[in-house]
């Protein structure tokens, strides 16, 4: 969502503010600001629009010797929350002094009763966001020491939040601090960054903190110290980032989004390597934590989810059940802890997360483990959130993830649920030789995907006959259910036409009467089982003048029969053939969007990490 950045060094701040939010600009934002520390003051300026925006408005009113010249200093990207996307509603604000500036990704919720208290008090408001409450309650608190000011008026807000702080007065220092939303500080050869996200470090250090929830950090140019919100010190590790500043540039690809498709084969033998074991018939997957016999005594697996998370979480219930002949169930993350689950200590909870920051899904993994469940995490981004509250878990290894649409995280999602549920399998009724059979077909799955890939050229002439229409239906059945909700969400985030994924036989209780002359409907229909039923629904779809584009297995001449036009995967395992189904939706989505003309790594009104509810 919002992004932070502040530095405090040795090098230019607003030169290395400006680049830090453009490594964040796949978080998604509608404006943006920065304020450094200059003489005794601070200076702000703010746009909304793009970072470039930005930058060209502080070239044009800061004078060059201020870009050289200042070294502390704080930005952000704001994705709007309180507030149209304005100037005035953009991050730094100031306190009543305009001595404090703050950025703050995250929600006040008992901003209102705040602000009016301060407007009696005489405070003048500028902005209808909840932030600038914050920065008027840190300058209220204000009696010569920063810190403890940050830590006053914290204790009176309620929500969640990812602050920095600087003063005209302290200018050797910034303040952060952390709750619900995340930040990482970047320790370097005297300058520390501190960041929302650590794509804004990269390219300085790979040396990391993680601040976790009601951490209130005092950072310099050389140091960190770090206290809970009642002053008490803390010690956090220092981590090393697992990958360069080139695995967050676009590498010679138009998009993001294209690169990070051609990354899947790579990105899954990353998410497979060295975790089937072809001799026992199962997987090697330390981090879940457990022996077989604590594995054989789990009744149920419920998977947390949101969006594409989500998606990959139904293609685990059908892996789960099918597999390991265990009772397997997916929950919207952001109902889990409303609707006041039934959860047993015989309860296995998998909390799915890119990010391992997602606001609603680290709430249900909190209501789990209150609940005394056996929780887990399967999440991209090493030191996150939910990977530190589960405490074990599978890392994808998928590497950074740009584009606001994901792709590559959701095949490795899949990929790592389908080796849990042979690593469960095993330890229940699943044979070694049906173990292996699976290991060996897991072992396919990069080699399956660059095969897809390579048509996309076809796939882009396929989608230009596709790129005018407004309206889509996806239909699979079984496995393939969840990936026709997976690339109706992709078409409809990249490309905004209006897309559904139903069930192929739900399509005929209500749906259907939307058909209409022309109108496409994608049809997965590769070789599982209930493919004659899905083929019958196509045979309903074109007796309504819907246009099928069909994806169906290699060879497949009789399926092929029923389509106009057809995308062809690659032969295998029926749970398998859920990630190359998906990769070429993937691609059929970028190619009719690219053909829109569609702003496709930033996607309207869209976010990458949605850490507030």
């Amino acid at each position: 969502m919002c992004g932070i950045v502040g530095y405090i060094g040795k090098s230019p701040a607003p030169s290395i503010l400006i680049s830090g939010l453009r490594r964040l600009e796949y978080r998604g934002y509608d404006s943006a600001g920065m304020a450094v520390l200059e003489d005794g003051s601070i200076i702000v300026t703010k746009s909304p629009g793009k970072v470039a925006s930005l930058q060209e408005k502080a070239r044009a009113e800061w004078p060059s010797e201020r870009f050289e010249n200042a070294s502390t200093g704080i930005a952000h990207t704001r994705w709007a929350t309180h507030g149209p996307p304005t100037e005035l509603n953009a991050h730094p604000h100031l306190d009543e002094t305009g001595a404090i500036a703050l950025v703050h990704n995250g929600i006040i919720e008992n901003y209102r009763p705040l602000r009016a208290r301060l407007e009696n008090k005489g405070h003048h408001f500028v902005s209808e966001t909840d932030t600038e409450v914050l920065s008027h309650l840190i300058g209220e608190s204000y009696k010569g020491d920063l810190f403890q000011a940050v830590c006053d008026a914290l204790h009176q807000v309620e929500g969640t939040f990812g602050i920095a702080v600087i003063s005209a007065k302290e200018p050797g220092k910034i303040i952060t601090a952390r709750r619900g939303s995340p930040i990482v500080i970047g320790v370097g050869d005297g300058e520390t960054i501190v960041a929302s996200d650590a794509s804004a470090i990269i390219s300085h250090t790979r040396q990391v903190i993680y601040l976790e929830d009601n951490d209130i950090a005092v950072v310099t140019a050389n140091d960190v110290e770090i206290r809970d919100l009642d002053q008490v010190p803390v010690t956090r590790e220092i981590a090393e980032l697992g990958y360069d500043s080139g695995a967050t540039e676009k590498g010679g690809f138009e998009h993001f989004m294209l690169k990070e498709i051609h990354e899947q084969p790579e990105s899954l033998a990353n998410a497979i390597r060295g975790r089937l074991d072809f001799n026992l018939g199962t997987s090697v997957l330390s981090g879940m934590g457990t022996s077989a016999r604590d594995l054989s005594e789990i009744q149920r697996v419920v998977f947390l989810g949101c969006g594409t998370s989500l998606h990959a979480g139904l293609v685990g219930e059908y892996a789960f059940e099918d597999l390991a002949d265990i009772h397997a169930e997916v929950e919207q993350a952001a109902e889990f802890r409303y609707r006041n689950p039934i959860i047993s200590r015989s309860d296995l909870v998998v909390a799915i997360s890119q990010s391992g920051e997602t606001a609603d899904t680290l709430a249900a993994v909190r209501e789990a483990n209150q609940k005394g469940a056996f929780v887990m995490g399967l999440c991209n981004v090493v030191g996150s959130t939910i990977a530190r509250e589960t405490g074990r878990g599978i890392y994808l290894h998928a590497g950074p993830e740009i584009s606001v649409a994901s792709t590559k995280a959701f095949t490795c999602q899949v990929v790592v649920m389908l080796m849990m549920a042979l690593k469960m399998g095993r330890s229940r009724r699943f044979s070694r030789e049906e173990g292996i059979k699976l290991a060996r077909e897991i072992e396919r799955v990069p080699e399956l995907v660059e095969k897809t890939i390579q048509q996309s050229d076809k796939i882009a002439e396929i989608a230009a006959r596709y790129a005018q229409c407004e309206h889509a239906f996806f239909i699979g059945r079984g496995y393939l259910y969840p990936v026709a909700l997976e690339g109706a969400l992709k078409l409809k985030e990249i490309s905004y036409i209006h897309a559904e994924g139903y069930h192929a036989a739900e399509l005929k209780h209500g749906p259907i009467a939307l058909l209409q002359e022309g109108t496409p409907v994608i049809a997965l229909a590769t070789d599982i089982a209930g493919k004659d039923k899905t083929l019958g629904n196509v045979e309903e779809c074109r007796a309504r003048g819907a246009r099928i584009l069909g994806v169906i297995t290699e060879g497949d001449k009789e399926a092929a029969e029923f389509m106009d036009d057809v995308i062809e995967v690659p032969a295998c395992h029926p749970l398998v053939s859920t990630i190359p189904t998906a990769v070429a939706l993937q691609i059929l989505s970028y190619h009719i969007a690219h053909a829109r003309g569609c702003e496709i790594d930033q996607p309207r009104n869209l976010a990458k990490s949605v850490t507030v509810e």
